[in-house]
């Protein structure tokens, strides 16, 4: 039998990281120090932690390493959002998305290698289902986008490829790390979790953490939602629309965030709008709609922005806060659903070659 594997530290939350000091012959603030070196300056060179004995360094030399997810391609917008593909370990790619906003920056981070929900108006969900990611390859993304911006992002969003409640302890505890005082020190309202309508995990989320709620809704009855969002078959919105309300009850302030991609001739219809009308009353609403970002084989149509600005003004007139979302990086498929990780079957090398003289292949 060879040796074990190493412990990748990415992988740990404070707790975590806590424990496996004191297992090494430090005390629990080293591990403190430790999760401090990683994420809030960015150290991976156990050598430079200068405030960990000597012993202890070796042993997580021995013991112990740092895995990152690697920037392999970086492709700009020309409205200054920019992609990142990031290749991990067993060589799967990912996108992560920097989307700034004066000065602030969000972060679009994805929870799974594909997705298998199967929207019908997503072209992540086309790619199919790999495998979920580990903590370390969500937070690793987070590390990432900190180095290239100079600092901690200002917003997360866990709204990139995947269905984040298909993956919960994972991102749990990468989402715990994001709000860490010792690492990246993100507001619990900054920090916004995206889901398709996982009941039980969202249920379950409920008694763990307090991040913001966003959730994809697209439709104000079952029938059409069937179709959008087949979870809904699972999970009909009898059950979804509870949840959600018991979600934000705990704080008067918060509001569920319901992202609702405007199709043509689909779901955007005044009715449509009174249903939805109907649907959300009683529950702290904010109503994002999306304009949808067309990609190949696609049967859907964008609304034109007249159905839009119809469909939102009668869901402000009935009280409901409602914005039309900014397309940001579709020229680039950054876009809200355009995640798909096409390059990853290109090699490290002809990806850095190809991005330094502006071809694109994404």
């Amino acid at each position: 039998m060879g040796e074990p594997p190493k412990i990748n530290l990415l992988d740990l939350d404070i707790k975590g990281m806590e424990n496996l000091a004191v297992e090494l012959g430090g005390k629990p603030f080293h591990g403190r120090n430790l999760l401090k070196w990683i994420h809030k300056h960015g150290v991976t060179d156990f050598e430079q932690m200068t405030d960990l004995s000597k012993s202890l360094r070796e042993s997580l030399q021995d013991k112990a390493e740092i895995v990152i997810p690697e920037i392999v391609f970086e492709q700009p917008s020309l409205d200054g959002t920019t992609k990142w593909v990031l290749e991990l370990a067993d060589g799967q790619r990912i996108e992560t998305v920097s989307i700034p906003d004066g000065d602030r920056t969000t972060i679009c981070v994805s929870s799974q290698v594909g997705c298998a929900l199967d929207c019908s108006f997503c072209s992540t969900a086309q790619q199919g289902f790999n495998r979920n990611l580990t903590t370390g390859e969500i937070i690793g993304q987070v590390w990432q986008a900190t180095r290239e911006l100079g600092q901690p992002p200002s917003n997360v969003v866990m709204m990139g490829m995947g269905e984040p409640l298909a993956n919960f302890d994972a991102v749990v505890r990468a989402m715990d790390l994001m709000m860490e005082d010792l690492a990246y020190m993100i507001s619990k309202t900054r920090v916004t979790l995206s889901t398709s309508g996982v009941v039980p995990a969202l249920n379950r989320l409920r008694q763990v953490s307090d991040v913001s709620l966003a959730v994809s809704l697209h439709a104000p009855e079952n029938e059409l939602r069937n179709e959008l969002v087949p979870i809904n078959q699972k999970y009909p919105l009898e059950e979804l629309i509870p949840a959600c309300k018991d979600y934000v009850a705990r704080d008067k302030r918060r509001k569920v965030t319901w992202e609702y991609v405007m199709l043509d001739g689909v779901n955007d219809s005044i009715s449509h709008a009174k249903a939805l009308i109907r649907l959300l009353e009683g529950v702290p609403s904010k109503v994002n709609l999306i304009p949808f970002n067309p990609f190949p084989g696609t049967r859907y149509k964008t609304s034109s922005p007249e159905r839009v600005d119809a469909f939102r003004e009668r869901l402000m007139r009935a009280g409901i806060i409602t914005i039309t979302r900014k397309t940001r990086g579709d020229d680039i498929d950054a876009a809200c659903g355009q995640l798909v990780g096409k390059v990853r079957d290109r090699s490290r090398r002809q990806l850095r070659r190809d991005n330094s003289t502006g071809v694109v292949h994404s």
